[in-house]
């Protein structure tokens, strides 16, 4: 009913998907208002930082006694239709700034622009906006999407990390969020895989977001302004991928003043200008680069030459009252050179390097004040390349993507808002493997097309219903035709409690498949490659308790169908295609490379949170369960994922040690010349499955190569987990001010407690009974650096 796969074009699907898009764009923007219906005026306008001129995300905007309010969104625009005529007072509100009340007098079919400025706190004064942030909290849970979680930059930054502070890293602390180890950075949401999350940066898809093999994340926190991690059941607005939705936001550049900042750690250094451009626009950009390759590589013989650096520039323009453009582009690039012996004649050893590259150019438009629209061209661009010496392989990989896109939004009613957006993607995949053998190459150049409309309705005061189309078009050498629907619900059960379900159906026409050693293999959907299919279904409750803590709980569950996996005996089941001149063989589909499967999760998520004060940070406890069935693997029967860890507690905490001793002495501690930060994150997880051989058994290898090879007799896969994870990372920052400057040394320690967590374990039976050696992953790392703000 919802999906269709062609060889040629048919127009039925996007017949039907028009009609329907239509429809629901219609009901959205609803009749011109009719005579008897109170009078009313609309407030709209932008909330922005007083001291950088930034706007802000999900500020809260209400009409004080009344059950009238709005959220801000990406532009820090707000809409509030039909507000009675008369005086009322408008609260603006945002965590970490000053709450601001404005006080108008509406006239009936009028009109209001109401533009403000929120002047950031002082941390020492974060505890005196109680009654601010409680309504802001109320609101904002209300209308905040389902298992969406919001972080800033302050909070990303303040985390305990490896070497410097990482998005991904601080994501994983969130329930339902986990890490492979310690030596990965890549999302498992919910059972998923790193290629079924949606990564954007500034409205752009970013392929490949990682550094070092995934050690480091490709964002750099010093540019980010706020991160929205949708963990399932996300809008119509967001498709092409399976599990989550990751889209940050960068600095658009301090409209003010020059700022800039300078961060120094053992592996790393970065910086981060800002700067005003006239009286109507700004620019910010950052730098970062490890000098890993000139410090330890140089001085030690058998470490490897390896070094990544990154950039991002944004640039925005106020072209008039209603329009504004925004420029914005990221690079960066991983290299890395292994010898294995220096001593050889030949070269024995392996090279790799990989990138992304991406671009955009927005245009934002008010174009009434209830309709709001945004229009992008965006450019993205991932590619890596392989060489492995010893074995004569070659390899390349790489995705191309120029997108055309606009997205529209109506606030009609407070009753009633709509969206419709749309996109066209034109794609270039390519999968290219040269060895001694043969050639394989795997080339694709689909356009991926969508239409969407999505309406939220309010029937009431404490109901919302938000019904959602999207229609995809991927077409590469066979086409395929999805429509997805969506629906939200949400009740407001009392005015600190509500409750949500969600439900929704997605589809990924783009697959990227991990391997150990070299980087992973993008593909597009094809003739031998199916589109993967999910079906996602949340429910959850939340509460605003005291003292400004939120309470979140959500159970799941999400299938999957046509999902893929390396297949590690694809070469005896590859078919070739033809033959090079000295008849190797040329093989140019996908047949065979991958195996399918389909899989199951299921989880239950607690996460109670608390956001300003001198104690901020969350405590999570995730129970969840995912298995995995693929062709051909464990013999066609269900095995959890190595990735599956059935129960996990997170706790992360930061203390404003100055602002706490006040509340608990209601005085100053004597001796303390500046604010002391003091962070921590702790973890538990259940054992990951690994699978465990049963025997094992010599055989002869061939005649050009005489002698015998070890070989592990098959067995259940991942048949017995490991010992469980745990780790605590603390860290302490101290603050000073010095004139214009503002310094902040920091020591962190990762793995504090120096537990020896493992990684995976060795079977060696070449002395008969089988050898056990358990490898671990990081043991205690202190970390020292400085953060300089000018």
């Amino acid at each position: 009913m919802f999906n269709e796969s062609v060889k040629g074009p048919t127009r039925r699907p996007l017949t039907a998907a028009c009609l329907a898009l239509g429809a629901l764009w219609t009901i959205a923007v609803g009749p011109p208002p009719v005579e008897g219906q109170p009078a009313a005026g609309t407030i709209s306008g932008f909330v922005r930082d007083a001291s950088t001129g930034e706007p802000l995300i999900a500020a809260t905007v209400v009409v004080e006694d009344q059950s009238l309010g709005a959220i801000t969104n990406e532009s820090g625009y707000y809409v509030l239709p039909r507000v009675p005529a008369g005086e009322i007072r408008l609260l603006f509100s945002y965590i970490g700034f000053e709450p601001l009340t404005q006080s108008i007098q509406v006239l009936a079919d009028t009109s209001y622009r109401t533009d403000v400025r929120l002047q950031p706190q002082a941390v020492q004064a974060q505890e005196t906006v109680i009654r601010a942030d409680s309504v802001r909290t109320a609101e904002a849970l209300y209308r905040k999407p389902v298992s969406e979680v919001i972080l800033g930059a302050r909070q990303i930054n303040s985390m305990p990390q490896v070497a410097e502070a990482d998005l991904m890293r601080a994501l994983q602390t969130l329930p339902g969020v986990l890490p492979l180890s310690d030596f990965s950075s890549a999302l498992y949401v919910r059972g998923g895989t790193p290629d079924q999350n949606l990564y954007m940066i500034d409205g752009t898809d970013v392929y490949n977001p990682e550094h070092t093999f995934g050690i480091f994340s490709t964002f750099n926190t010093d540019a980010i302004k706020q991160v929205e991690l949708s963990k399932g059941g996300f809008g119509a607005q967001y498709g092409g991928r399976l599990s989550s939705v990751l889209d940050v936001t960068n600095l658009e550049g301090n409209r003010e003043e020059f700022e800039g900042t300078a961060s120094v750690s053992l592996l790393s250094a970065k910086s981060t200008l800002q700067m005003p451009l006239g009286r109507r626009g700004s620019l910010s950009g950052s730098l970062r680069r490890t000098y890993f390759d000139q410090t330890i590589a140089k001085s030690i013989n058998d470490v490897p030459d390896y070094y990544f650096y990154d950039g991002n520039f944004k640039t925005f323009l106020e072209l008039s009252d209603r329009d504004q453009l925004t420029l914005s582009g990221y690079g960066g690039r991983d290299f890395l050179d292994v010898v294995f012996n220096p001593d050889a004649t030949e070269e024995t050893g392996f090279s790799v390097d990989w990138g992304n590259k991406t671009g955009s150019a927005r245009w934002t438009r008010v174009i009434t004040p209830k309709v709001f629209g945004h229009l992008w061209v965006t450019g993205s661009r991932f590619s890596s390349d392989f060489l492995l010496d010893i074995a004569d392989v070659v390899e390349r990989n790489f995705v191309s993507d120029i997108t055309v896109k606009g997205e529209f939004e109506s606030h009609q009613s407070q009753s009633l808002v709509a969206s419709f957006g749309f996109e066209r993607k034109d794609l270039n995949v390519l999968f290219r493997q040269d060895f001694p053998e043969g050639l394989i190459e795997v080339n694709n150049r689909p356009e991926h097309y969508v239409l969407y409309s999505q309406t939220a309705w309010r029937p009431t005061a404490r109901w919302e219903v938000q019904g959602g189309l999207r229609y995809n078009r991927f077409s590469s050498d066979k086409s395929f035709q999805d429509i997805a629907p969506r629906l939200a619900v949400k009740h407001r059960l009392t005015d600190t409690i509500n409750l949500r379900a969600s439900t929704g159906i997605y589809f990924q026409y783009l697959h990227r498949i991990p391997r150990f050693i070299a980087t992973d293999i993008w593909i597009a959907s094809n003739e031998d490659l199916d589109r993967s299919r999910a079906i996602h279904g949340i429910v959850g409750y939340q509460q605003e308790l005291r003292s400004n803590f939120q309470l979140e709980v959500e159970a799941y569950w999400k299938g999957y169908q046509e999902i893929y996996e390396f297949n590690q005996t694809f070469l005896t089941e590859l078919q070739e295609t033809s033959h090079d001149e000295d008849q190797n063989p040329i093989f140019t589909n996908a047949k065979g490379i991958f195996n399918k499967g389909d899989g199951d999760s299921i989880g239950l998520e607690m996460m109670l949170r608390k956001d300003s004060g001198a104690l901020t940070g969350w405590a999570a406890y995730s129970l969840a369960r995912t298995e995995y069935r693929f062709d051909g693997i464990n013999g066609d029967r269900g095995f959890s994922p190595r990735h599956d860890r059935t129960h996990v507690i997170n706790l992360v905490a930061n203390v404003n040690l100055a602002n706490a001793w006040q509340k608990l002495h209601d005085q100053p501690k004597l001796g303390v010349r500046g604010p002391w930060r003091l962070s921590g994150s702790f973890v538990y997880g259940s054992g990951q499955p690994i699978t465990e051989p049963g025997s094992a058994y010599f055989v002869r290898t061939s005649p050009a190569q005489p002698g015998t090879m070890l070989r592990y007799a098959p067995t259940v896969i991942n048949n017995v987990r490991l010992p469980g994870y745990v780790r605590l990372d603390v860290s302490l920052t101290w603050t000073r001010e010095i004139g214009t400057w503002t310094v902040a040394p920091y020591v962190q320690l990762f793995n504090a407690g120096n537990r020896s967590n493992v990684w995976f374990v060795d079977y060696d039976f070449r002395n008969g009974l089988p050898d056990v050696d358990a490898v671990s992953m990081f043991p205690l790392l202190p970390t020292l650096g400085v953060n300089l703000t000018f």
